[in-house]
């Protein structure tokens, strides 16, 4: 009973004590002596520690130091500073199988009721899993921080609340221009234009990431040199844990290239589409002007034949003449439709620009009207063109009623002419020789957008009804037909001058002029047997009813492959073909008829001024629409050469 009463005994303080730091299993607590061995240990130090209470006590403590720090002496170190109030620490200690664990340790120091020194008492904590992790994170934050400075392509760094830069990365040195100690500290609207910074731009950057949680935007950015960039600009703001908001991280991109490479590649697309565009509205009023060509020669043709069949009847031949001038009126304006398309017939001739322009003095006094004067001013000597004549006035026309247009309350057209060589291809002309025929006024002037379009075709500054924007597109045409440019130079407020370049005729053999011949007559053209070629039949009437008046025998033939066949059928003296034909052009059915027939002559009849190659280049051409003079001169010039 004794026994069992003294086992049923109620614990003293100390055996609780003893009880409860055993219970302990993630805190190493134990004694150390005075010297610093071990006078007692827990299962929290055998846990970590790895060593048996047997084994442990009375062995020096120093043994979970690691070799480099007992050769510093540390472990005594740490006594000494205990001894002394309390030491507290973390570092690398080694288990009993030698492995390493990062620990907390705190040792305090024990003593007697008299103060005497008489041990330590030792906490240690295993802090492994911890430091681990901020290692860990340690080196993730070196990484990223040396990947961000190691961007160069992107300026990366970040703001304050209030949008102070706190750091810099080398990207950013790079794009901007600043160095990390002349811009850390300072405001980020320094990257901004003035008149962005009086509009509140970078405030309302830092307010939109705030709301919305990110701000992303394009424009125009300045270095510390003050030039400017184009810049892609990512703002996200940044937050603490708890939510608040400890800054922006900002990510800005120079793109001024890949912006200028887009903006020239949409201008490249743009002058192509333009380029199309024109190509398109050539070929569609080429073909409009040679049906209209056609269907202008057959009222011709027959206009003409009926004035010279009818009496001097005063009732009916002004009315014939009346529809021929009606009807030379549309071939003048077929005329303007080709020289548009650049596919007009040009009658080169040397031509005195001098002389031309005052020559149509009174035409351009009479257009102009009495609010405009007209100044010339021409050098002594010029040297001629070699253009058409009758091309160059109708582009001066345009010109000048252009210049007038821009005048409205009257002005001063001045028209000069100056010589010039270019030696070099400068893109714009071929090295040679020039005369540049300028027309200046000093009216209104264009902007730049206006002036870049002021050639397009269609393209007017004039009202509803007072133009068709055709004019300049039709003085360039013949320009850039005749081997030469339509410049225009204009400032708005300060007039504009529109300089024609053509090739000066150095070393170009003047034009065979035919001698001055009358009409002839229609026995004079009676012995000949002529084959006229056409696939348009009121085109083909019209040819066969004026060789007919003028005394041919004329057998037709609506295409090629016929007129091969009555070839073969009917000696003929000369051939009288159209050149757009389908199956077979005039020039192909030439080139048979040289092979088959070579004394056999050929005209070629068209409307286009189609650069022919090989021997349907010699060819001797009749421009559609054609009177009947027209033709008889050109059938004499063919028939009287040997």
């Amino acid at each position: 009973m004794q026994g069992m009463a003294s086992s049923n005994a109620p614990l003293g303080v100390d055996d609780r004590y003893r009880l409860l730091i055993d219970a302990v299993t993630d805190y190493a607590i134990y004694m150390l002596n005075v010297d610093g061995r071990i006078a007692s240990w827990n299962a929290g130090a055998k846990r970590f520690k790895g060593y048996e209470e047997a084994e442990i006590i009375g062995e020096h403590f120093s043994r979970f130091y690691t070799a480099e720090d007992r050769a510093a002496g540390m472990p005594q170190r740490t006594l000494d500073r205990a001894a002394g109030g309390r030491f507290e620490g973390e570092g690398w200690r080694v288990r009993k199988d030698g492995s390493r664990f990062w620990c907390h340790v705190v040792v305090d120091p024990i003593r007697s009721p008299e103060g005497n020194l008489i041990g330590f008492a030792k906490i240690t904590r295993d802090l492994t899993e911890r430091k681990l992790a901020e290692e860990s994170l340690k080196q993730s934050e070196q990484q990223f921080r040396l990947l961000v400075q190691s961007v160069t392509d992107y300026a990366i760094y970040m703001l304050d609340p209030t949008g102070i830069v706190t750091n810099w990365n080398a990207g950013a040195q790079r794009i901007k221009g600043y160095r990390p100690e002349e811009i850390i500290g300072q405001h980020y609207s320094l990257f901004f234009s003035e008149e962005d910074r009086q509009n509140g731009t970078p405030q309302r950057g830092l307010a939109t990431a705030l709301r919305d949680g990110r701000f992303e935007s394009q424009g125009w950015r300045i270095r510390k040199d003050g030039s400017r960039f184009w810049a892609n600009v990512v703002l996200d703001p940044i937050r603490s844990d708890t939510g608040a908001l400890v800054g922006f991280a900002k990510v800005t991109r120079d793109i001024t290239e890949s912006v200028e490479a887009q903006r020239a590649l949409e201008k490249t697309r743009e002058a192509l589409f333009q380029a199309q565009k024109m190509e398109s509205l050539g070929r569609l009023t080429g073909g409009i002007a040679h049906d209209f060509n056609n269907l202008l020669m057959a009222v011709v043709g027959g206009l003409e034949i009926v004035r010279r069949r009818v009496d001097d009847d005063p009732r009916v031949v002004p009315l014939l003449d009346n529809a021929i001038q009606g009807a030379q009126r549309g071939i003048s304006l077929s005329q303007r439709m080709l020289a548009y398309a650049r596919r007009q017939e040009l009658h080169l001739e040397l031509v005195d620009l001098s002389a031309l322009v005052h020559g149509m003095a009174d035409l351009l006094r009479q257009s102009l009207g009495p609010r405009i004067e007209i100044d010339t001013r021409f050098p002594l000597s010029l040297k001629p063109v070699l253009a058409d004549a009758n091309q160059i006035e109708l582009a001066l026309l345009n010109l000048a009623v252009n210049a007038r247009d821009a005048m409205p309350n009257g002005g001063t057209v001045t028209i000069s002419a100056r010589e010039h060589r270019f030696d070099k291809d400068d893109g714009l002309f071929e090295p040679g020789d020039y005369v540049c025929l300028a027309l200046t006024d000093d009216g209104s002037g264009m902007d730049e957008a206006t002036l870049a379009q002021a050639m397009e075709p269609f393209f007017t500054t004039k009202g509803v009804g007072k133009g068709t924007g055709l004019g300049l597109s039709m003085v360039h045409g013949l320009a850039a037909q005749s081997g030469g440019q339509l410049l225009l130079k204009s400032e708005k407020g300060h007039g504009t001058t529109a300089e024609l370049w053509l090739p000066l005729a150095v070393n170009v053999p003047a034009p065979i002029e035919a001698e001055s011949t009358q009409p002839p007559q229609p026995q004079c053209l009676m012995a000949l047997k002529v084959l006229a070629v056409d696939d348009d039949p009121l085109v083909l009437m019209t040819t066969a009813a004026m060789l007919e008046e003028l005394g041919c025998e004329v057998i037709e033939a609506s295409s090629g492959e016929q007129a091969l066949t009555a070839l073969t059928q009917h000696p003929v003296d000369l051939v009288v073909t159209d050149q757009a034909m389908p199956h077979m052009t005039g020039a192909q059915l030439a080139d048979f008829i040289r092979n088959r027939y070579p004394q056999l002559p050929v005209i070629l009849a068209t409307g286009y001024a189609d650069k022919l190659g090989g021997q349907a280049g010699g060819l001797p051409r009749l421009g559609k629409p054609f009177d009947m003079n027209a033709l008889a001169e050109k059938i004499i010039a063919v028939m009287s050469q040997p």
